[in-house]
Protein backbone atom coordinates (compact mmCIF):
# COMPACT_ATOMS: atom_id res chain seq x y z
CA UNK A 1 0.00 0.00 0.00
CA UNK A 2 2.90 2.57 0.50
CA UNK A 3 4.40 1.70 -2.37
CA UNK A 4 0.93 2.90 -4.39
CA UNK A 5 0.95 5.90 -2.21
CA UNK A 6 4.76 6.91 -2.95
CA UNK A 7 3.55 6.42 -7.14
CA UNK A 8 0.72 8.65 -6.53
CA UNK A 9 2.80 11.10 -5.06
CA UNK A 10 5.11 11.06 -7.33
CA UNK A 11 2.62 11.65 -10.33
CA UNK A 12 1.41 14.77 -8.05
CA UNK A 13 5.00 16.25 -7.13
CA UNK A 14 6.30 15.88 -11.26
CA UNK A 15 2.76 17.42 -12.51
CA UNK A 16 3.01 20.15 -9.82
CA UNK A 17 5.95 21.32 -9.39
CA UNK A 18 6.47 22.66 -12.77
CA UNK A 19 3.08 23.94 -13.58
CA UNK A 20 2.66 26.61 -11.70
CA UNK A 21 -0.02 25.91 -8.96
CA UNK A 22 1.87 24.69 -6.20
CA UNK A 23 2.96 21.10 -5.45
CA UNK A 24 2.06 22.02 -1.74
CA UNK A 25 -1.48 23.25 -1.93
CA UNK A 26 -1.76 19.41 -3.91
CA UNK A 27 0.52 17.81 -1.23
CA UNK A 28 -1.27 18.83 1.80
CA UNK A 29 -4.70 17.77 -0.10
CA UNK A 30 -3.32 14.22 -1.19
CA UNK A 31 -2.12 14.18 2.74
CA UNK A 32 -5.62 14.56 3.92
CA UNK A 33 -6.97 11.50 2.12
CA UNK A 34 -4.16 8.88 2.16
CA UNK A 35 -1.40 8.32 4.24
CA UNK A 36 1.48 6.01 4.51
CA UNK A 37 1.19 3.35 7.16
CA UNK A 38 4.75 2.06 7.69
CA UNK A 39 6.50 5.49 7.91
CA UNK A 40 7.54 7.68 10.81
CA UNK A 41 6.27 11.34 10.62
CA UNK A 42 9.85 12.84 10.61
CA UNK A 43 10.45 10.65 7.77
CA UNK A 44 7.06 11.82 5.91
CA UNK A 45 8.23 15.57 6.24
CA UNK A 46 11.45 14.70 4.50
CA UNK A 47 10.39 13.11 1.62
CA UNK A 48 7.52 15.39 0.89
CA UNK A 49 10.87 17.22 0.13
CA UNK A 50 12.72 14.88 -1.24
CA UNK A 51 11.23 13.73 -3.62
CA UNK A 52 12.00 16.68 -5.42
CA UNK A 53 15.47 14.86 -6.24
CA UNK A 54 13.54 13.10 -9.18
CA UNK A 55 12.20 16.00 -10.48
CA UNK A 56 15.54 17.60 -10.48
CA UNK A 57 16.95 15.34 -12.56
CA UNK A 58 14.30 15.78 -15.16
CA UNK A 59 15.54 19.08 -15.63
CA UNK A 60 19.11 18.30 -16.13
CA UNK A 61 18.13 15.64 -18.48
CA UNK A 62 15.80 17.50 -21.02
CA UNK A 63 18.21 20.94 -20.84
CA UNK A 64 21.70 19.01 -20.40
CA UNK A 65 22.72 20.51 -23.57
CA UNK A 66 22.07 24.67 -22.30
CA UNK A 67 23.46 23.33 -18.21
CA UNK A 68 26.85 21.60 -18.78
CA UNK A 69 29.17 23.99 -18.58
CA UNK A 70 31.93 22.36 -20.66
CA UNK A 71 32.48 20.78 -24.72
CA UNK A 72 34.96 19.10 -26.74
CA UNK A 73 37.02 21.29 -28.87
CA UNK A 74 39.49 19.26 -30.57
CA UNK A 75 39.98 16.98 -28.83
CA UNK A 76 39.59 18.73 -25.75
CA UNK A 77 37.22 19.85 -22.79
CA UNK A 78 37.34 23.09 -22.72
CA UNK A 79 34.83 25.60 -20.90
CA UNK A 80 31.83 27.03 -22.20
CA UNK A 81 31.60 30.69 -21.35
CA UNK A 82 27.97 31.35 -22.04
CA UNK A 83 27.06 28.86 -19.83
CA UNK A 84 29.29 29.82 -16.82
CA UNK A 85 27.65 33.26 -17.48
CA UNK A 86 24.32 31.10 -17.36
CA UNK A 87 25.24 29.48 -14.14
CA UNK A 88 26.26 32.75 -12.35
CA UNK A 89 22.75 34.42 -12.90
CA UNK A 90 21.28 31.07 -11.29
CA UNK A 91 23.28 31.52 -8.79
CA UNK A 92 23.02 35.42 -8.07
CA UNK A 93 19.09 34.32 -8.20
CA UNK A 94 18.78 31.70 -6.14
CA UNK A 95 20.89 33.30 -3.19
CA UNK A 96 18.17 35.43 -1.64
CA UNK A 97 15.67 32.18 -1.43
CA UNK A 98 18.96 30.25 -0.17
CA UNK A 99 19.48 32.75 2.70
CA UNK A 100 16.15 33.03 3.42
CA UNK A 101 15.24 28.94 3.55
CA UNK A 102 18.76 28.40 5.71
CA UNK A 103 18.02 30.89 8.37
CA UNK A 104 14.29 30.50 8.57
CA UNK A 105 13.21 26.92 7.23
CA UNK A 106 11.33 25.82 10.91
CA UNK A 107 10.04 28.77 11.43
CA UNK A 108 8.67 28.94 7.98
CA UNK A 109 7.22 25.63 8.52
CA UNK A 110 5.84 25.78 11.82
CA UNK A 111 3.98 29.72 10.53
CA UNK A 112 2.62 29.48 7.16
CA UNK A 113 2.79 25.53 6.49
CA UNK A 114 -1.19 24.95 6.91
CA UNK A 115 -3.96 24.22 5.06
CA UNK A 116 -5.31 27.98 5.28
CA UNK A 117 -2.18 30.05 4.24
CA UNK A 118 -1.64 28.04 1.88
CA UNK A 119 -5.04 27.95 0.51
CA UNK A 120 -4.82 32.16 0.78
CA UNK A 121 -0.94 31.93 -0.93
CA UNK A 122 -3.15 29.58 -4.21
CA UNK A 123 -5.69 32.38 -4.50
CA UNK A 124 -3.67 35.29 -4.34
CA UNK A 125 -1.04 34.40 -6.79
CA UNK A 126 -4.12 32.83 -9.05
CA UNK A 127 -5.57 36.75 -9.07
CA UNK A 128 -1.77 37.60 -9.80
CA UNK A 129 -1.70 35.51 -12.42
CA UNK A 130 -4.70 36.82 -14.33
CA UNK A 131 -3.84 40.58 -13.42
CA UNK A 132 -0.24 40.33 -15.20
CA UNK A 133 -1.31 38.60 -18.22
CA UNK A 134 -4.32 41.14 -18.69
CA UNK A 135 -1.57 43.79 -18.33
CA UNK A 136 1.07 42.20 -20.63
CA UNK A 137 -1.33 41.63 -23.28
CA UNK A 138 -0.77 43.44 -26.50
CA UNK A 139 2.91 44.14 -25.01
CA UNK A 140 6.10 42.97 -26.69
CA UNK A 141 8.59 41.03 -24.72
CA UNK A 142 11.60 42.86 -24.14
CA UNK A 143 13.70 39.86 -23.06
CA UNK A 144 13.47 36.36 -25.31
CA UNK A 145 16.37 34.35 -24.24
CA UNK A 146 18.16 33.72 -21.05
CA UNK A 147 21.27 34.87 -23.13
CA UNK A 148 20.02 38.70 -22.83
CA UNK A 149 19.85 38.18 -18.88
CA UNK A 150 21.45 40.42 -17.04
CA UNK A 151 22.66 40.35 -13.12
CA UNK A 152 20.01 43.06 -12.38
CA UNK A 153 17.05 40.69 -14.23
CA UNK A 154 18.40 37.46 -12.30
CA UNK A 155 18.07 39.43 -8.90
CA UNK A 156 15.13 40.63 -9.51
CA UNK A 157 13.76 37.34 -10.38
CA UNK A 158 15.60 35.42 -7.22
CA UNK A 159 13.56 38.23 -5.29
CA UNK A 160 10.11 36.82 -6.62
CA UNK A 161 11.50 33.00 -5.43
CA UNK A 162 11.89 34.57 -1.91
CA UNK A 163 7.97 35.16 -1.99
CA UNK A 164 7.93 31.42 -2.39
CA UNK A 165 9.94 30.02 -0.06
CA UNK A 166 8.28 32.04 3.06
CA UNK A 167 4.93 31.67 1.97
CA UNK A 168 4.40 27.67 0.93
CA UNK A 169 1.23 27.48 -1.64
CA UNK A 170 2.69 30.32 -3.43
CA UNK A 171 4.42 28.18 -6.01
CA UNK A 172 8.49 28.55 -6.87
CA UNK A 173 7.80 28.15 -10.52
CA UNK A 174 4.80 31.20 -10.28
CA UNK A 175 6.79 33.38 -8.36
CA UNK A 176 9.52 33.58 -10.30
CA UNK A 177 7.39 33.47 -13.67
CA UNK A 178 5.04 36.28 -12.77
CA UNK A 179 8.13 38.44 -11.60
CA UNK A 180 9.79 37.57 -15.09
CA UNK A 181 6.88 38.83 -16.85
CA UNK A 182 7.03 42.04 -15.02
CA UNK A 183 10.24 42.68 -16.13
CA UNK A 184 9.39 42.10 -20.25
CA UNK A 185 10.72 38.46 -20.01
CA UNK A 186 8.56 36.19 -23.15
CA UNK A 187 6.55 33.27 -21.43
CA UNK A 188 8.71 30.57 -22.76
CA UNK A 189 11.88 31.80 -21.62
CA UNK A 190 10.55 33.00 -18.51
CA UNK A 191 9.50 28.89 -17.93
CA UNK A 192 12.75 27.75 -18.94
CA UNK A 193 14.38 30.39 -16.49
CA UNK A 194 12.71 29.02 -13.34
CA UNK A 195 13.28 25.36 -14.57
CA UNK A 196 16.73 26.55 -14.42
CA UNK A 197 16.40 27.77 -11.02
CA UNK A 198 14.92 24.86 -9.46
CA UNK A 199 18.19 23.09 -9.64
CA UNK A 200 20.43 24.34 -6.23
CA UNK A 201 17.01 25.41 -4.80
CA UNK A 202 15.63 22.26 -5.03
CA UNK A 203 18.94 20.33 -4.60
CA UNK A 204 19.70 22.46 -1.42
CA UNK A 205 16.09 21.86 -0.01
CA UNK A 206 16.70 18.26 -0.48
CA UNK A 207 19.98 18.09 1.40
CA UNK A 208 19.18 20.06 4.21
CA UNK A 209 15.99 17.82 4.55
CA UNK A 210 17.94 15.04 4.35
CA UNK A 211 20.87 15.86 6.90
CA UNK A 212 18.27 16.67 9.36
CA UNK A 213 16.02 13.67 8.87
CA UNK A 214 19.43 11.75 9.22
CA UNK A 215 20.18 8.39 7.21
CA UNK A 216 18.02 6.19 9.55
CA UNK A 217 15.86 4.62 7.07
CA UNK A 218 14.09 1.87 7.62
CA UNK A 219 14.22 -0.66 3.87
CA UNK A 220 10.58 0.16 3.84
CA UNK A 221 11.18 4.15 3.87
CA UNK A 222 13.96 3.79 1.68
CA UNK A 223 11.91 2.01 -1.12
CA UNK A 224 9.35 4.37 -0.64
CA UNK A 225 11.59 6.96 -1.17
CA UNK A 226 13.35 5.57 -4.06
CA UNK A 227 10.06 4.82 -5.71
CA UNK A 228 9.11 8.54 -5.01
CA UNK A 229 12.09 9.94 -6.83
CA UNK A 230 11.99 7.74 -10.04
CA UNK A 231 7.64 8.06 -10.74
CA UNK A 232 8.02 11.94 -9.68
CA UNK A 233 11.40 12.39 -12.87
CA UNK A 234 9.35 10.43 -15.71
CA UNK A 235 6.14 12.81 -15.05
CA UNK A 236 8.65 15.85 -14.85
CA UNK A 237 9.95 14.79 -18.15
CA UNK A 238 6.42 14.79 -19.50
CA UNK A 239 5.34 18.18 -17.19
CA UNK A 240 8.54 19.91 -18.83
CA UNK A 241 7.58 19.19 -22.45
CA UNK A 242 3.78 20.32 -22.11
CA UNK A 243 4.57 23.50 -20.44
CA UNK A 244 7.36 24.57 -22.54
CA UNK A 245 5.24 23.86 -26.02
CA UNK A 246 1.95 25.08 -23.97
CA UNK A 247 3.21 28.71 -23.50
CA UNK A 248 4.57 29.31 -26.82
CA UNK A 249 0.83 29.53 -27.99
CA UNK A 250 -1.05 30.27 -24.68
CA UNK A 251 -0.92 32.68 -21.65
CA UNK A 252 -0.55 31.34 -18.06
CA UNK A 253 -4.45 32.52 -16.98
CA UNK A 254 -5.94 29.52 -17.05
CA UNK A 255 -3.00 28.02 -14.02
CA UNK A 256 -4.42 31.49 -12.26
CA UNK A 257 -8.18 30.14 -12.47
CA UNK A 258 -7.16 26.89 -11.40
CA UNK A 259 -5.14 28.11 -8.41
CA UNK A 260 -8.21 30.07 -7.14
CA UNK A 261 -10.51 27.09 -7.30
CA UNK A 262 -7.89 24.92 -5.34
CA UNK A 263 -7.51 27.38 -3.00
CA UNK A 264 -11.24 27.79 -2.44
CA UNK A 265 -11.56 23.77 -2.40
CA UNK A 266 -8.92 23.64 0.08
CA UNK A 267 -10.28 26.60 1.99
CA UNK A 268 -13.98 24.41 2.74
CA UNK A 269 -11.81 20.97 3.19
CA UNK A 270 -9.31 23.05 5.48
CA UNK A 271 -11.24 22.26 9.04
CA UNK A 272 -10.72 18.25 8.49
CA UNK A 273 -7.00 18.86 6.98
Amino acid sequence: MDILIAILYGIVEGITEWLPVSSTGHMILLNSVLDFKNVSPDFFSMFEVVIQLGAILAVVVTFFQKLWPFRKYKGEIVPRPDVWHLWGLIIVACLPAAVIGVLFDDAIDALFYHPIPVALALILVGVAFIYVEDRQRGTESVITSTQQFTWKTALIIGLFQVIAAVFPGTSRSGATIIGALLIGVSRPCAAEFTFFLAVPVMLGASALKLLKFGLAFSLNEFVVLIVGCVVAYFVSMAAIKFLMDYVRKHDFKVFGYYRIALGVLVLIFARNL
